[in-house]
């Protein structure tokens, strides 16, 4: 079994932060239906590429998540600081993760597919 090297070990830390920030401290009304679903560090610890997703699965709501974070930047650099006890704290860059709404793109299609295969193995079966 590979072990877990030291960037996946503090990505999942700072994920675990983040969501309870999320939850308890940040008052924002944008980040109110947001969940933090991953976060990417580079291997010398220095950026973070947080990943979100939005209740509300329109761009609006997206957009203004993105705007929200960008303002408590600074609040959860700061407070993260405080409580992870890392030498170096990252840089935060927040993406939208669209690997959720892809997922759900291809069970739509894979549905679809499947229906059209058992109507046309139903007109076959008639002939």
């Amino acid at each position: 079994m590979k072990p877990f090297n030291r960037a996946e070990r503090v990505s999942g830390l700072i994920q675990e932060a983040i969501s309870d920030l999320l939850q308890k401290s940040i008052k924002d009304p944008r980040l109110q239906a947001v969940s933090i679903t991953g976060v990417d560090m580079t291997r010398d610890l220095k950026l973070a590429r947080v990943y979100f997703v939005t209740s509300a699965e329109d761009e609006t709501s997206r957009e203004q998540a993105a705007a929200g974070f960008k303002k408590a930047h600074g609040f959860i650099k700061y407070t993260l600081a405080q409580e992870l006890n890392l030498r170096y704290m990252p840089e935060f860059q927040f993406f939208y993760d669209e690997s959720i709404e892809y997922g759900f793109h291809m069970d739509r299609v894979i549905e679809r597919l499947k229906n059209e295969h058992s109507t046309n193995n139903q007109s076959t079966d008639k002939k």
